[in-house]
């Protein structure tokens, strides 16, 4: 069988804002900021589960890779051979250099261009290819609305599988981005950008984000699931983690406590002690209290974890307990999902969060869901 061409770029700083709070590295001025606080790369780990799934296809396969950082590392580290570098090997990578890097696979007439990064390496890389060849996404940033990423960096390595293997049909796709200054500032403004071919696979790939629409039902909805919480559920001196959202919004709303919409506050004996918390700040306030996760899945796609929430990190799941996570969801956005869905970045802690869960849909009412 004639080996395919399969491109791989690798953006080295994507995701790493996420467990410092800073919901995105676009920009120097943010990335430094994410450095001094601590973050860590998330990209190349991801990119390499990846390749470590695909690597039994190594001898069918052609590797373009990004130079250096950009996937050539990454390429070599999981053992893969027939490895071709594209570009210049950097200690510091751009937005320019993703677009060259993808404008020459394109020469070269590659099969597929996977990506490892985010929404914003997602415009990247459209700019570059726009619809002239198709493109799928291993899910790597904070804020990942597109739906040409795939649901995890396994379920990545199952669709070029497929596709390599068997063929898969194509379908246009949305690119979504978001504003990050608007983000950090508390308000969410989403705009789509284009479209890219994707291999699809529906059970693999997430759709886009469906935004919160707040009709006089939703808002009823939130506001019974929020006075059942603080009624029936809400424990004294226990801090309660909560996540992004309206529904989670709502909570501090009916205590007349202002949360941050789309950061992670932190909620002890009805007063949130402490605004947009960072996986460390959360770690230490917790380090000798009992505490609770509350968390809404992301309408559209279904995670409750792993998607603009990675403040709530593998570490802090583990700290608190499976046992002690909340879910809680209107019945609007509930009926839009057939499942839930996490990727924390942790294997392990995937595994263990998969089976049913209850999540709770108003007042008295609870509804089984399958995490998986």
């Amino acid at each position: 069988m004639k080996s395919r061409k399969i491109g791989l770029i690798v953006n080295p700083i994507a995701g790493m804002g996420g467990t410092v709070g800073l919901k995105g590295t676009d920009g120097k001025e943010i990335l430094a900021k994410a450095l001094m606080l601590g973050a860590k790369p998330v990209a190349p780990y991801r990119a390499e589960i990846f390749l470590s799934h695909l690597n039994p296809l190594s001898g069918k396969i052609d590797f373009l890779v990004g130079a250096g950082l950009m996937g050539e590392y990454e390429a070599k580290k999981t053992g893969f051979k027939n490895i071709f570098p594209i570009g210049e090997r950097k200690k510091e990578t751009s937005a320019e250099d993703t677009k060259l890097i993808a404008r020459i696979m394109m020469e070269n007439n590659v099969d597929l261009i996977v990506f490892c990064g985010g929404d914003g390496t997602a415009r990247d890389i459209m700019d570059a290819v726009g619809l002239n060849l198709p493109v799928l996404g291993i899910p790597s940033g904070v804020k990942m609305h597109s739906a040409i990423f795939a649901v995890n960096p396994r379920a990545a390595a199952n669709i070029v599988t497929r596709f390599i293997d068997e063929g898969l049909p194509l379908r246009e796709a949305e690119v979504m981005d978001v504003d990050e200054e608007s983000f950090r500032s508390g308000r969410l403004s989403v705009k789509l950008y284009g479209y890219m071919l994707v291999p699809y696979e529906p059970e693999l790939i997430q759709g886009i984000k469906e935004a919160s629409v707040l009709t006089d039902n939703e808002l009823r909805n939130q506001a019974a699931i929020a006075v059942y919480f603080i009624e029936r559920i809400m424990e004294p001196d226990t801090i309660y983690i909560l996540g992004p959202g309206t529904t989670t919004r709502a909570i501090a709303a009916i205590l007349d406590e202002k949360k941050t919409l789309l950061g992670v506050d932190l909620l002890l004996n009805g007063k949130i002690i402490k605004h947009d918390v960072n996986e460390m700040e959360i770690l230490e306030s917790i380090s000798d209290k009992k505490a609770k996760i509350i968390v809404t899945p992301i309408g559209g796609q279904g995670f409750i974890f792993g998607r603009g929430n990675q403040q709530i990190s593998p570490k802090v799941i583990k700290k608190v307990g499976i046992e002690n996570i909340v879910v809680i969801a209107t019945k609007h956005k509930l009926k839009g999902l057939k499942k839930l869905r996490v990727d924390t970045g942790d294997l392990e802690i995937d595994q263990k969060l998969k089976g049913y869960i209850r999540v709770i849909v108003d007042y008295g009412e609870e509804h089984m869901m399958l995490i998986d």
